[in-house]
């Protein structure tokens, strides 16, 4: 737990967890089920939270969801402007995309050129029939006409705040941090 002054949890495990079978019920509402739905995670936070969604609707549905992961580092708009030696990680879509409803999944929203970037390295893995939008938490401050379909709690944040999803080494999200 945080215990610095400067700290709030805004979200506890507890929360995460009702949040994200939230998320899922109505990610399968809109869909009217699994059929031709998959969830790509960005990299890090995104994919460790799709993955924990795909969880929650196996528990629905009976069914796993395929789940994959994407790496933006090359597509984000600030990338010249990063150290020359920046890594690039790991996308890992094992499945077509082509027809098929894609949901995209975030931990944290906040100005959307992060989606943005993920958009474009979506579309060079196919075309697929819809992109959906699915974030743990909507803090605000969009800069692009991005709107998430799937929200998993909205905390309106000043520029000066951050938003913060802590994760436990298996990847589990343990709690969600507004730091200010």
């Amino acid at each position: 737990m945080a215990t610095d002054s400067t700290q709030t949890v805004i979200l506890d495990n507890s929360g995460i967890r009702r949040a994200l079978t939230r998320i899922s019920h109505e990610i399968l509402e809109k869909n009217k089920g699994l059929a031709d739905v998959v969830l790509v995670g960005i990299q890090s936070g995104g994919a460790y939270i799709a993955r924990e969604i795909s969880r929650c609707m196996e528990i629905i549905e009976g069914e796993r969801v395929p789940v994959g992961s994407i790496d933006i580092t090359l597509y984000r708009d600030d990338f010249k402007q990063q150290t020359p030696h920046k890594s690039v990680g790991k996308t890992d879509i094992s499945f077509s995309l082509e027809g098929k409803r894609v949901v995209l999944v975030d931990d944290v929203l906040f100005t959307g050129r992060t989606i943005r970037a993920a958009l474009d390295a979506l579309m060079d893995h196919g075309r697929p029939c819809c992109i959906q939008l699915a974030v743990l938490i909507d803090r605000g401050h969009r800069e692009l006409p991005i709107r998430a379909d799937f929200v998993g709690r909205n905390v309106p944040t000043s520029l000066k705040e951050n938003v913060e999803v802590t994760f436990d080494d298996k990847q589990q999200p343990v709690e969600v941090v507004l730091e200010k």
